[in-house]
């Protein structure tokens, strides 16, 4: 919780005569953070890009300072009241000066704000070489996490220099980052990567009331992030609830166990929101409970799938049988085979082809949810998991079911007792006809 209103005057903070605006106590509480990384808001109405404007503004007295400020297009940069917007009416009466060409102010210092754009993955290459001390993320959530995780390369500074090195972010919840961020910020924070909730309440500068009469126009959902700053608010599904899925600090020793992977083979490109490669390690107990020890999740090339799975492998033991689904048609033939054959040589290793709709195969699964029959084995990935299983099917994606529902067939549905019911009820059939 940021300091009171009536203690901001009292608290020594790094501070620029280019910053016009009086920071609300939230906005300061942001301010002194000197942690690398930070995120601010949550809810609308936060104050959230002025906090981020203030923070680029706070060192640009500082000859080698350079700050960097983010949206998702350029579009979204010059619109009324966005950051660029705001930056002109604070730095438009100042001695700063403004390059149109650059997207830049620079200061008598000699010290830069800039602004830019990262719309798909070949604008990040722009930002290459680049020498910034604080990069600033406006709505967060509109990018992927391949995006963010790339400009660290670039958050640097000169030897000997008094500059923190700050990263900051701000944004509601929903978008295509909303997983990715939520599970950075809000589930593992760190003693270096804090979260700072800033709802509309905590902004007297914005006309609260007409405001919140304008989100009531909103489906419960966009209303419940935006107004609430509701990480945990997201489209239901049909067959699965989050409540039904216990958390457990440890499994049962007697485990027989699989790790199903569901594969994809696609990097996050623009305008996309590509599948997962996603791998479940489930167990059943002696007295037939079923554990979700752990679940991967990655999106990279095939060659990144193959070194996952095997460290996987390695990791788990040769005891553990490997089990993939396999895609129809003579590609999905040699991939598997590549696999037993290179890959996973001397591991139990099959390729297990799908049949049947992938809400039918998830139906069983659902059922032991609902009995309460299905524990989960406390780990960074679950919070992940239950937004995805809660919006089964109709969410964005449903790969962690897939490979759930994979495991599950493999362990309580051998499939060598298939085939010999099916060989069984064919020799019947048989001697019915000849008999």
């Amino acid at each position: 919780m940021g300091p009171s209103q009536s203690q901001i005057d009292k608290i020594e903070l790094k501070w620029s005569d280019y910053i016009p605006a009086k920071p609300t106590a939230k906005q300061l509480g942001f301010l002194l953070l000197m942690t690398r990384e930070a995120f601010y808001g949550g809810a609308g109405g936060g104050g959230k890009s002025y906090a981020l404007l203030m923070a680029a503004l706070q060192y640009v007295d500082y000859p080698e300072y350079a700050a960097l400020l983010l949206r998702r297009t350029y579009k979204d940069l010059t619109k009324p009241g966005a950051l660029m917007d705001i930056a002109q009416s604070w730095l438009g009466p100042s001695d700063a000066r403004w390059s149109d060409r650059e997207a830049t102010w620079h200061f008598p210092s000699g010290a830069t704000l800039s602004f830019g754009y990262l719309d798909n993955e070949s604008d990040k290459w722009q930002y290459q070489g680049g020498s910034y001390q604080f990069i600033g993320w406006d709505e967060l959530t509109q990018f992927y996490e391949s995006y963010y995780r790339f400009l660290f390369g670039w958050n640097r500074r000169p030897a000997n220099s008094a500059i923190p090195l700050r990263i900051r972010a701000a944004s509601n919840p929903g978008g295509v980052g909303h997983d990715w961020v939520k599970q950075r910020f809000i589930v593992e924070p760190n003693a270096d990567r804090v979260f700072m909730p800033a709802r509309l309440k905590d902004n007297p500068h914005i006309d609260q009331e007409s405001y919140i009469q304008s989100l009531m126009e909103l489906d419960p959902v966009t209303r419940a992030q935006i107004l609430e700053g509701d990480w945990s608010a997201r489209e239901a599904g049909s067959k699965f609830r989050r409540e039904w899925f216990q958390i457990v600090d440890v499994a049962p020793s007697d485990l027989r166990k699989v790790r199903f992977w569901d594969m994809a083979a696609t990097e996050p490109k623009k305008g996309k929101d590509p599948d997962w490669t996603a791998g479940c390690l489930m167990g059943i107990s002696s007295n037939q409970t079923l554990y979700i020890v752990d679940m991967k999740r990655i999106r990279t090339t095939p060659s990144g799938n193959e070194q996952l799975i095997k460290q996987m492998a390695e990791l788990e033991g040769r005891e553990v049988p490997v089990r993939m689904e396999q895609e129809p048609g003579s590609s999905g033939v040699g991939v598997i085979d590549d696999y037993r054959r290179r890959v996973l040589m001397g591991w139990d290793f099959k390729g297990i082809p799908s049949t049947g709709s992938k809400e039918v195969r998830a139906n069983p699964l659902a059922s032991q949810a609902e009995a309460g029959n299905i524990k989960l084995v406390r780990g960074p990935w679950i919070n992940a998991f239950l937004d995805e299983v809660e919006s089964f099917p109709g969410g964005a994606h449903d790969d962690q079911v897939d490979a759930m529902s994979g495991a599950f067939g493999e362990l309580v549905v051998p499939r060598s007792n298939i085939s010999m019911a099916v060989s069984e009820r064919a020799k019947r059939n048989i001697f019915t006809e000849v008999y």
